[in-house]
């Protein structure tokens, strides 16, 4: 299924532009933050290519937001009051799918709960990196569900199964990686730190 249907990929590129407007930063401007082609964040703020989950982390850097932050944010259309006491059914929760990996992202708190949580699958053999600056100004916890997960927190290379978590430390690169031949599913849980 192509992602350029999906409400939630024409969402995302609302916001992306939203974010780039909001600063008052030109195409160029967010092509040199985040190391994304000008002609590529052009294409994704019109809705015609859905970013995948290396071009989202950039781009959530480069706006120094966390990937939950602007995934929740994409998603977010309710009041501030709206959607506290109510049931959220799976069945109705929006699904980030990237379109180069297949790793698949649903945020499970709305964007006015003071933590982030998204829950992610991540795919036989997928490999998804993102840079330092993804990871500033947020303190984030990952937390294995079902699976295994080789994490590369810089340098450092942890190998988690079902059960295991890790509270990451200050910003470095990081990779998810799925070197198994089964899915891993695991959670984000992220406190929003300052907004810059």
């Amino acid at each position: 299924m192509s992602n350029i249907v999906d409400p939630l990929v024409g969402q995302i590129a609302s916001r992306i532009r939203t974010e780039r407007e909001r600063r008052r930063w030109t195409l160029a401007q967010v092509a040199d933050a985040s190391g994304v082609s000008q002609a590529m964040i052009s294409r994704i703020e019109r809705g015609e290519s859905s970013p995948t989950a290396v071009v989202l982390g950039k781009l959530s850097a480069a706006f120094q937001l966390s990937v939950s932050s602007l995934l929740a944010l994409a998603e977010g259309t309710q009041d501030a009051a709206d959607g506290l006491g109510e049931v959220r059914r799976r069945a109705g929760a929006a699904e980030w799918r990237d379109p180069a990996t297949g790793y698949r992202r649903r945020q499970i708190t709305s964007p006015h709960f003071p933590a982030e949580i998204a829950e992610i699958r991540l795919p036989a053999g997928a490999r998804v990196p993102y840079p330092a600056a993804a990871f500033a100004f947020v303190r984030q916890v990952v937390w294995v569900l079902d699976g295994h997960l080789t994490f590369h927190d810089g340098d450092t290379v942890h190998e988690l199964d079902a059960g295991d978590t890790i509270e990451l430390g200050e910003p470095t690169e990081r990779t998810f990686a799925n070197t198994t031949d089964t899915a891993c599913r695991y959670a984000v849980i992220l406190a929003r730190g300052t907004q810059p």
